[in-house]
């Protein structure tokens, strides 16, 4: 079977309530209520060591933003027994806020980038308040500290982490949004991140409003169905619902088991 890892979403924020034009590009006008927005990192555990997928936003960007932090990723990790420090191999996703903060808590982890991603963030879309509005410019800044560091690897489309754990671009929310593909004992599972917040927004084939590119962000659920063979296999970014049908990890915060099968099928 080769190289097969753990994967534990850990979720650290939630966001409530909101209505179904908060959640999806064209709503149903028959619906008044929608989903809470959960907020996660996710944890990968292997051979090669600890991957952490995406580190949250902290205390400061919570307040700005009028967001209610549970607990920082940083402090989530630590009750799940994974000291920050440890940590090799960081991959963001994407540069918006709530996946690319706390940058200057990873001391000894060298940060997975697309090269699309970096040029987005630094570019002249950012001259847009639209689509600079998920971005935090300390945020982006302290990622370019990183390059100047060469703590930073970028890559162009598909890449690789370490065995088993590969990543791909699909564009879409925003223009080097990557997921990523993960080997575990019940197949490939895909890390979706924002390319869909909710089932529902891939279901129903509905994008979720924040969006760079439309029709990249519908070719990007047909990529990541297809990484992941079974629509089981598919974790969106911000869904509730993965609470509600993953095993719970941990007695001390919320994580939850992606690599065991959940007890709702999408199939």
């Amino acid at each position: 079977m080769g190289e097969v890892h753990e994967i534990y979403a850990l979720r650290y924020a939630t966001m409530s309530p909101r209505t179904p034009q908060m959640n999806f590009l064209t709503p149903d006008p028959h619906e008044t209520t929608a989903a809470d927005l959960d907020y996660f990192v996710w944890l990968i555990r292997g051979a090669c060591g600890d991957i952490l997928v995406d580190t949250g936003f902290n205390h400061a960007a919570a307040a700005a933003r009028n967001r209610k932090l549970t607990l920082n990723p940083v402090e989530a990790l630590a009750a799940f027994g994974v000291d920050a420090a440890a940590i090799r191999n960081v991959v963001i996703t994407h540069l918006h806020y709530d996946h690319a903060g706390n940058l200057d808590r990873f001391p000894n982890a060298r940060f997975h980038l697309q090269d699309r991603e970096m040029s987005y963030a630094t570019g002249r879309c950012m001259c847009n308040g639209v689509l600079r509005h998920p971005f935090s410019v300390e945020d982006v800044t302290l990622m370019v500290r990183h390059v100047y560091a060469e703590r930073v690897t970028f890559h162009q489309g598909d890449g690789e982490v370490a065995p088993g754990v590969s990543l791909h671009r699909v564009g879409g929310h925003s223009d080097g949004l990557q997921v990523v593909r993960v080997a575990t004992a019940r197949g490939p599972v895909v890390l979706a991140s924002d390319a869909s917040h909710y089932y529902a927004n891939m279901h129903r084939r509905n994008p979720f409003p924040i969006v760079y590119n439309v029709g990249e962000m519908c070719d990007g659920w047909d990529i990541a169905a297809r990484l992941a063979g079974h629509p089981d296999r598919v974790i969106p970014g911000h869904d509730p619902l993965v609470a509600e049908i993953y095993p719970r990890a941990s007695a001390a915060v919320d994580a939850f088991a992606l690599h065991l099968p959940p007890s709702r099928s999408f199939a």
